[in-house]
């Protein structure tokens, strides 16, 4: 028992420092401190954090398996450049998981949280007369968040929040491309509102919630890509 107190100050568990570079790189590449290209020197980081490169690697790792880091040959670890075909998977796949999770969500979602999704919803309507895409976005993600959030599944949450935070590094906000699907998503959001506080069907909740984040996915495509196939088939 004494010896591993006396041991305890001096071995901190690696993982927990791969965890502490794992959030303060992402934190940077989020806020586009580190922007596309960035090159992730190991050893500058390691020294900011004041830690071993051990961690730093670990870390770097986890953002390549989440697509926000690439490794090239020579050269090492850089910011993954922003890529059409990345948005569009992960705009595909978290259609799916969002729409799975505020499914898997709504029965748990009390009239409280549905008055708080509603005054959210409420904000991003005043935001439409001088447009602020990123506050949009941000508000988005709030309403969003709480009515998945009491989703019983673990795992689908943690995908969930993976693909949010990815779809923030390959773009600030669709909404600066597509300003005019914004009017079209608050009124979808209250569509949904309407679904959960009916108690609707769970298949039809899910349905309606997928086709809202893909239908976004459609207006940038269309916008972007007009020859090219639309996000998601209608099923």
């Amino acid at each position: 028992m004494a010896l591993r107190q006396a041991q305890g100050p001096d071995t901190e568990p690696t993982k927990s420092k791969s965890q502490q570079a794992y959030h303060w790189i992402k934190q940077r590449i989020a806020s586009q401190e580190f922007t596309p290209g960035y090159r992730l020197v190991l050893g500058t980081i390691a020294g900011e954090l004041e830690m071993s490169v051990v961690p730093v690697r670990e870390a770097i790792r986890q953002l390549e398996a989440e697509g926000l880091v690439m490794f090239e040959r020579n050269v090492g670890a850089r910011v993954s450049m922003v890529d059409d075909t990345a948005y569009r998977y992960s705009m595909q796949s978290l259609s799916i998981l969002e729409g799975a999770a505020t499914a898997l969500s709504a029965r748990a979602l009390t009239a409280d949280d549905v008055r708080r999704a509603r005054q959210v919803n409420a904000l991003m309507v005043e935001t439409l007369e001088h447009f602020d895409p990123r506050a949009f976005t941000a508000l988005n993600q709030e309403f969003h968040a709480i009515l998945f959030e009491k989703c019983a599944n673990p795992r689908m949450l943690e995908l969930v929040q993976a693909e949010w935070a990815r779809l923030g590094h390959l773009r600030d906000s669709t909404f600066s491309f597509v300003p005019g699907r914004a009017a079209e998503s608050v009124r979808e959001h209250e569509n949904i509102l309407v679904l959960i506080e009916n108690g609707a069907p769970l298949a039809e909740i899910e349905k309606v919630s997928r086709r809202h984040r893909s239908a976004t996915l459609d207006a940038y495509l269309i916008h972007e890509h007009p020859d090219e196939a639309l996000g998601l088939p209608a099923f």
